[in-house]
């Protein structure tokens, strides 16, 4: 077993990662009747997007001997109705530093190869951008 998510009531659920014991909460949002006091199930479904693409940036950086710590994923999300589905996901990767034209490739297509944008409904829009905080001569 990955995880238990057990419903609390009031639209929350606790959700536990079985192997660490790790927990959080999710609310339903604010416009589908719920509180929005943190996570809803679609805002973790976006997010987890935006943590994989990071977490394989960091595998293929570690194995290239770069450093990109501080790298950070800003995730927006955009709902539709008929059904209530995700139907768009904005991530904007900004990396702290540079890196040559070719690690820069390296590394945004290791980003565009993360199992959670594989698993992603193909009709959800995707919009991923890669920005730098500075440019390494090259």
């Amino acid at each position: 077993m990955t995880s238990k998510v057990t419903y609390l009531g009031d639209l929350r659920t606790r959700c536990e990662h079985i192997q660490s014991n790790n927990t959080f909460i999710t609310d339903a949002p604010v416009d589908n009747q719920g509180k929005g006091e943190a996570f809803s199930p679609t805002d973790t479904v976006a997010t987890a997007l935006g943590s994989c693409m990071l977490t394989i940036v960091g595998i293929k950086a570690r194995d290239l001997g770069l450093n990109v710590e501080g790298t950070t994923a800003a995730i927006t999300k955009s709902m539709a109705a008929d059904p209530r589905r995700i139907s768009g996901i904005k991530v904007a990767i900004s990396f702290p530093a540079s890196y040559d034209e070719k690690n820069r490739k390296i590394l945004e297509r290791a980003a565009e190869t993360c199992p959670v944008l594989y698993s992603l409904h193909p009709d959800i829009v995707l919009d991923i951008s890669f920005h730098y905080e500075k440019t390494i001569a090259e």
